[in-house]
């Protein structure tokens, strides 16, 4: 694949041929594991609808999508990683296994949020699903279920993720070149 010359980019980090074949093992481990259940994915606007629209072709079980948005407070005198909820969801989730899926992981304040939120609505069970995981600052303790890549504390771009809402669209991961 030939990757475009954008100037923005600093190098690739991962083909479209990489993650491609890396969310097909995913969802292959997700069917295994809720072959017998009523999954329910959930996405966090925006990032994630790539990740979760590449994930939930693969998927060999039925499943039902729903999504969410957050924003942060801009309260300067909130404390850091402190989100609201800012679209929820369109149906409840009680009685179902939830399969959060984000584009990535950075410090764990906000999927933690979401898990704490999300469990205290009566699902069977709630799991976590990242495209990408950047330990390097993470600051809250946080089991991700599945990950298809980890990455190390740079600033990325593509399959969903952004720089100033451009390149979400980027079949590829690539590292955007420091200013």
């Amino acid at each position: 694949m030939k990757v475009p010359a954008l100037p923005v980019i600093d190098r690739v980090l991962f083909t479209e041929e990489e993650v491609q074949r890396r969310i097909r093992e995913v969802a292959a481990e997700i069917s295994s594991r809720y072959r017998d259940g009523n999954l329910k994915m959930i996405g966090v606007l925006k990032g994630s609808v790539f990740f979760l629209t590449a994930l939930a072709r693969e998927l060999t079980i039925p499943v039902k999508i729903d999504f969410l948005s957050i924003s942060p407070f801009s309260d300067h005198t909130r404390a850091p990683g402190v989100v609201r909820i800012a679209k929820d969801l369109d149906e409840s989730i009680e009685g179902e296994d939830v399969l959060l899926v984000e584009d990535i992981v950075d410090t764990g304040f906000t999927a933690r949020y979401l898990l704490q939120t999300l469990a205290g609505r009566g699902p069977n069970s709630i799991a976590l699903c990242t495209m990408l995981d950047r330990p390097a600052r993470r600051i809250v303790p946080l089991k991700i279920d599945f990950r298809c890549f980890e990455i190390p504390d740079r600033f990325v771009i593509g399959c969903g993720l952004d720089y100033k809402q451009l390149y979400r669209n980027l079949n590829f991961i690539a590292v955007l070149k420091p200013d």
